[in-house]
């Protein structure tokens, strides 16, 4: 008691009736499911089928990596709603002087069909470098925290509102549109329109992708773990970029979700602007982790 008093984690080992109690009130108690009684048994957090202590080792770090990964899932969600919601935002603001950028059957597109893969991908990542050197996490610490909605909301999603929205007035300004212009059915603008609200559509597609190669880590450079390390993944991105490319460029569902076809080579820079932006944070982040230790954070 006076280890849990101090706030501590504790775990307890044990096989025999008389260990019950302590099994009882440690964090996580771990019984001997061969030599163990059945009160032990009973009484314990997790039951050793096999009677090793190694597979206590290896549950702890599977058990850190499934909660990691629902932390990347998260975020990774997360990370898409500022993007999705900043169009429609200044589609208000203006009082329709500028034109919604983004339609619902494309946010719809977006959120059923080009994120899911992906994210579902996401919690097959491997475990991270330096997974069980880290300390136990704090007790009451939640899934969704402060620093992870700094990253999702606060970083990624502000990068990537500003690059879609930059890539919508790019598309429209370009085309000699101005502010409160019409760009309904029948005006000389309306194609412009469609291929600006479809560069949005894209933009935000590109986004993802960048944004799912930064949650893979919540610490380490994403070169420690390499990148095709999780090939589901991959696949993921590659399924989401080849329907974005049926929705853009293929007639009858152009015609359903109100796109227009468009140079996809320009919106390449903006994955690796979203990575490279969460990268540089978490390198200055692991970087103010050492300095008041003096002793080097994880590379």
């Amino acid at each position: 008691m006076r280890w849990r008093a101090s706030g501590t984690w504790l775990a307890m080992t044990g096989d025999g009736a008389n260990d019950a109690p302590a099994l009882r009130h440690a964090d996580i108690g771990v019984a001997m499911g061969r030599s163990g009684t059945e009160v032990a048994r009973e009484a314990a957090t997790m039951v050793l089928t096999d009677d090793n202590f190694a597979t206590i080792v290896a549950g702890i770090e599977e058990g850190r990596r499934v909660y990691d990964n629902v932390r990347k899932f998260v975020l990774y969600i997360f990370a898409h709603l500022v993007p999705e919601v900043v169009p429609f935002l200044v589609f208000a603001l203006s009082g329709g002087l500028v034109p919604l950028p983004l339609t619902v059957l494309q946010i719809l597109a977006i959120d059923l069909g080009t994120e899911t893969l992906p994210a579902l991908a996401l919690g097959r990542e491997p475990s991270e470098p330096g997974l069980m050197a880290r300390p136990p996490r704090r007790r009451g610490q939640n899934v969704i925290d402060r620093e992870m909605l700094l990253r999702a909301w606060g970083l990624m999603g502000v990068v990537s509102a500003v690059l879609v929205m930059g890539v919508f007035l790019l598309v429209l300004v370009g085309s000699g549109w101005t502010l409160g212009a019409p760009t309904q059915p029948g005006t000389p603008l309306h194609h412009a329109y469609l291929q600006a609200t479809t560069a949005t559509f894209a933009a935000i597609v590109a986004c993802q992708v960048g944004t799912a190669f930064a949650a893979r880590t919540q610490r380490v450079s994403l070169r420690r773990i390499m990148v095709t390390s999780n090939p589901l993944l991959l696949g993921g991105i590659v399924f989401e970029l080849l329907l974005t490319a049926a929705v853009i460029y293929l007639p009858p569902l152009q015609a359903v979700f109100g796109t227009a076809a468009l140079p996809g080579w320009a919106l390449l820079p903006l994955p690796v602007l979203v990575w490279g932006t969460d990268e540089l944070y978490r390198a200055l982040r692991r970087g103010a982790v050492s300095r008041p230790t003096g002793r080097p954070g994880p590379p």
